[in-house]
Order: structure tokens, then sequence, then C-alpha cells
């Protein structure tokens, strides 16, 4: 009988198997925070000669501090060691109207800089300046970028983004990842926030959800499953698109509902029922107005009523289970938000609870962070969305 000869390990073969148990490492570092070696051997599997050499490197790349002796029942003490979550930095870029916003945080979602800069000129040439910048002496633990914007993303390109300038297709995920050397995914804004709000908000307890999120313009982001959907050209969420009043007619990239039921639309509304500057806020001053005033009580009923339809709409075709009001949907008050859930209820096809989200500007920061570390952790040499 003939030995099996087993073929040696190709040095791709190898370097790839070293660069996966030192993951696992990092991984099972970050999760338990605050361990010892010995601890790490039993969570990755790997033997005391494995660990040690991928220790050592992690420590001397900043992944790991090396603390005191921790307690222990008998025995000597063990050496402690900490994960850093600052040795993984991403960044997160938002595309508004009139300026981009930029935030570095660490791998736990802390923020380490933050910078607004106005939206002048190439967009591409500011994430690519203000990135570098803000993220100063930590540049090199950056490990990816993600970037919301309001439109439609599909493999790092933009389009239907009017409010910032992109309403045919831009690769500027393309750009930016070649120009910055680190994994680059780019999304919808409201997708972001979903995400966001699905990992730390009010649907971390739910596999189900989706966020309607009322701004200058409409969208929604989906969550089934625990997962974002996005659709096969990722423009799942456009819901500002729906058509569902006949007279309703959009353009210029604005869809038919969100050029009524915006909050641009609302302000409009608001200022004709009282006169002046346009509202900072044009749904709270609408609730308000609506407390002394007949009008504005009838208009903000068309509102919910409006609401409504959009999110039954939805319920029929996705069974969400629970929807959270984002933006300036959020900024209803409980009464309010009662009688939308009661219009809702009754004419949404199964239960769907209607709720606020509650972080706000935070929930694009915890869906970035989320996007960019997933981005950076598959080594990703392609733009593709985060899962």
């Amino acid at each position: 009988m003939n030995d099996v000869v087993t073929p040696p390990m190709s040095p791709v073969s190898r370097e790839r198997s070293k660069e996966i148990k030192r993951l696992s490492v990092i991984s099972a570092a970050r999760q338990v925070r605050v361990l010892s070696r010995a601890e790490l051997t039993e969570l990755t599997g790997l033997s005391p000669a494995t660990l040690t050499p991928l220790v050592r490197d992690l420590i001397a790349e900043g992944y790991l501090i090396e603390r005191g002796p921790g307690t222990s029942r008998a025995g000597r003490p063990r050496a402690m060691l900490e994960f850093n979550p600052r040795a993984e930095l991403v960044a997160a870029v938002s595309l508004e109207p009139s300026r981009i916003s930029c935030e570095i945080a660490d791998s736990d979602g802390a923020v380490v800089a933050h910078r607004t800069v106005r939206l002048i000129g190439d967009i591409v040439d500011l994430i690519c300046q203000a990135v570098p910048e803000l993220a100063g002496d930590g540049l090199p633990a950056l490990r990816g970028v993600a970037i919301a914007a309001p439109g439609v993303s599909s493999g790092g390109a933009v389009r239907l983004a009017p409010s910032v300038g992109l309403v045919e297709g831009q690769p500027i995920g393309e750009s930016v990842q070649r120009r910055l050397g680190v994994p680059v995914v780019v999304d919808n804004d409201v997708n972001l926030m979903a995400a966001g709000e699905h990992a730390a908000g009010a649907g971390s307890d739910v596999a189900d959800l989706l966020l309607l999120h009322v701004a200058d313009g409409i969208g929604a982001g989906l969550v089934l499953d625990g997962q974002v959907r996005r659709g096969a050209g990722g423009a799942a969420g456009e819901v500002g698109f729906l058509p569902l009043d006949p007279a309703d007619r959009g353009h210029d990239g604005i869809g038919p509902f969100e050029a009524r039921w915006s909050e641009s639309a609302i302000a409009e509304q608001v200022v004709s029922l009282a006169p002046g500057r346009r509202p900072a806020s044009p749904v709270r001053t609408l609730v308000e107005l609506a407390a002394a005033d007949d009008r504005a009580a009838a208009y903000l009923d068309e509102v919910l009523a409006a609401w409504s339809r959009l999110i039954v709409s939805c319920a029929c075709v996705v069974d969400p289970g629970r929807v959270l009001l984002s933006g300036a949907a959020a900024e209803l008050d409980d009464a309010a938000v009662d009688r939308l859930q009661h219009l809702v209820s009754a004419a949404a096809p199964s239960p769907t609870e209607v709720r606020r989200a509650v972080l706000g500007d935070r929930a694009v920061l915890h869906g970035a962070v989320s996007y960019a570390l997933s981005a950076a952790a598959a080594g990703l040499s392609t733009l593709l969305p985060a899962p």
C-alpha cells in the first residue's frame, strides 16, 4: 500500500490560517474584554504554543494590553489581558443637505472625534480630506469607512439623492476606498439608522422591524430576520415614491408621497397656519398648534392618516411587526403616537406595533460602526453592503 503524502501547505495558506487564528483571538478578546491566556486558549481552541506568538503580536499592535494579575481562588494569580477598543477605529460619514458630518469611533462605538464640513465641491475630495485629518495620529488604526447617503446605494454608487447633489449614480464608494486604502461600505442613511436601532436601540429585542424616517424626504429601513434588506437594486425602503394618492406627483428625484407628507411639506402648511419663519421642528410645532387651533388639528389628522396608510401598505407586504418612528415623525407627542397606532391597528392585516426610535442621530453612527467593522473583519476588496 502506498503511503498517502499530504502536500505541504502553501505560503498563502499558512498566512491565511494565521490570519484566521489571529481574528479568532481578537474576536474572543473583544467579547470578554479582560481575560487570561488560559481563558483565551479555552475560547479559541488554540494551543498555548500557537497562542503565545499571536498574543505577543497583538500586544505589539495595540489590540491587547497587559494588565496585572487577576483574582484566583486557587493557585498563582494569572496575568490578565485587556482588549483595547482604540486599536480599531472606523469612520462614519453622513452626507446631509449642505454639509458632511464625519465621526471617528472605536470598536465600542465611542466617538473619538467629530467634524462637520460644508458640502462645497467634490464629495469624494471632501471625504478623503476630512477622514485622515480627523483620525490624526490614529489613522494607522483606521479599519474601515461607512458612508451614509440619503438616496439609493448599489455597489458603492449613490443615486436619487438630490439633497446632496447625487441624482444620477456616482461611484463614491469605489473612489474613497481607492484613495484611503481601507474597506468602504456605502448605504442609504435610513438603512444605517435601522441597523443602529436594531443593534442598540428600540429594535434590539426583535428580529424584524421597519424604521420610518421623515425628514426632507421619507424613507424606510427594513430589518428582517436580523438583517438589513436592500432589494435587488438597493431601493428597498424608498417609500417616499409610493403613489398612495392619485393626486400626488413627484419630480426631480423626489417621490410623490414625500412631496406631500415630508417634513418640508408639513413646514409649508405650518407656515400657512401660523405665518412667520419656518419652524425648526415643523411636526412638533404642528402638534402644539393643534392643541388650540382647529385647522391645525384637522391638518394633523391628515398627516397621521397619510403616515398610517404608508405604514399599513408596508405591513401588507413585509409584516415587520414593529415600526419605529424616526426623524420628524419621532416628534409626535404620546397622544399623536397613540392615534397613529390606532389607525394602523384598525387597517393592518397583522399586529403592528408603532413606537418611537430612541437613538436619534446616534442611530447612524451605531449602524455605520457595525458596517465598517464588518467590512474590515471580512477584508473586503470590493464594495458590498455590510450584512
